[in-house]
């Protein structure tokens, strides 16, 4: 079904009533007296999976239906906390409302719009491996993204069973130059002991996630190795689909036996930045945000201007210095790259 085109008004009116629904069931849930409808009793849920025209519903008692949902709705998520009705047999449910989310992950679709993709992500697990050899540049884009998302950013080395004399000294380098700059970096292999998954784990625990990274640094291993039954979950969805083999789903949370969720979809795995302007990109940059207000010229490049507090800072800390040319570099490619979409 198309989504409706709908102006202001329409749209303030719309969240007026799911603001009203959410309202009203928050004091039926502290009266305990769920909402009876011709659907069955309204309910708080989270959407683990996307079927097209409908989505599949976990219950906060673990059983999960498919469900459709208002056309009024905006898009949903994996991840979207709603409010839905189960049917009261067969058949499917409806979902009547979205809590705001806290962060969304968005990505560019095939007509360049952002597209959201993921809701309510608490962490962004940047996968990194010796081979292919890791870049600052290339981090810095996922940093980024998940900087200006509200999510925070761990930086997983991978496949550290890879390290040799030629890659080494380069790879503790991108470690040492994050963890400066206050980031958690860990480091492990997918097919290392326990001891070694053991910190991804912890980071990982009462927190939803989103492992993301280039072709070849092994995020389905380390999804594997820490959640074996990921496979197995994925058959259990595909069942429930109803929809036959070739439903493809956008993405699918998944639970961790110790606590946290798993989100988990290739199209949230890579970013582009087109979307964003020069500024908005240097609020990426904690430590270059930080110090732009200190320049002695507000309107301040930060390429060649006397008393410019970046390249000051720059010429006494060779990370800050990496960091800023990664930061030109990078905007010196967003108008390449809105291009490229349009």
């Amino acid at each position: 079904m198309a989504k409706r085109n709908l102006n202001r008004r329409q749209r303030w009116r719309i969240e007026k009533i799911q603001a009203e629904r959410r309202d009203r069931m928050q004091r039926k849930a502290e009266k305990e007296q769920p909402v009876a409808t011709t659907l069955g009793e309204e309910q708080w849920g989270t959407v683990i999976a996307h079927f097209g025209g409908q989505v599949l519903v976990e219950a906060r008692d673990g059983s999960r239906t498919r469900c459709h949902f208002r056309a009024n709705l905006e898009q949903l998520v994996v991840g979207d906390r709603v409010l839905w009705h189960p049917p009261h047999s067969e058949g499917t449910g409806v979902v009547t409302a979205v809590e705001p989310r806290h962060s969304v992950l968005k990505r560019p679709d095939n007509y360049g719009n952002l597209k959201p993709v993921a809701a309510n992500v608490d962490r962004l697990l940047v996968v990194f491996a010796p081979r292919p050899a890791p870049s600052s540049a290339l981090l810095d884009r996922y940093l980024v993204a998940a900087e200006l998302s509200g999510i925070e950013p761990v930086l997983v080395l991978n496949k550290t069973d890879l390290l040799d004399d030629g890659n080494r000294d380069h790879a503790e380098h991108i470690c040492a130059l994050y963890r400066h700059l206050g980031y958690q970096v860990i480091t492990l292999s997918a097919h290392g002991d326990g001891h070694q998954l053991a910190s991804l784990r912890a980071a990982l625990a009462d927190a939803t996630s989103v492992f993301v990274g280039q072709s070849g640094v092994g995020k389905s291993s380390l999804v594997n190795a820490i959640l074996p039954e990921a496979d197995l979950a994925v058959g259990e969805i595909s069942e429930m689909s109803g929809l036959g083999q070739h439903t493809t789903t956008t993405a699918r949370l998944f639970h961790f036996p110790e606590g946290g969720h798993l989100i988990d979809s290739p199209g949230i795995r890579e970013f582009g930045l087109w979307h964003i302007d020069e500024q908005e990109l240097l609020h990426g940059y904690r430590e270059l945000s930080e110090r732009a207000g200190h320049c002695r010229f507000r309107n301040c490049t930060h390429r060649h201007e006397p008393g410019c507090a970046l390249l000051e800072a720059a010429q006494d800390d060779a990370f800050i210095h990496e960091r800023l040319n990664n930061y030109f570099q990078i905007a010196d490619t967003l108008d390449d790259e809105a291009r490229a979409r349009y």
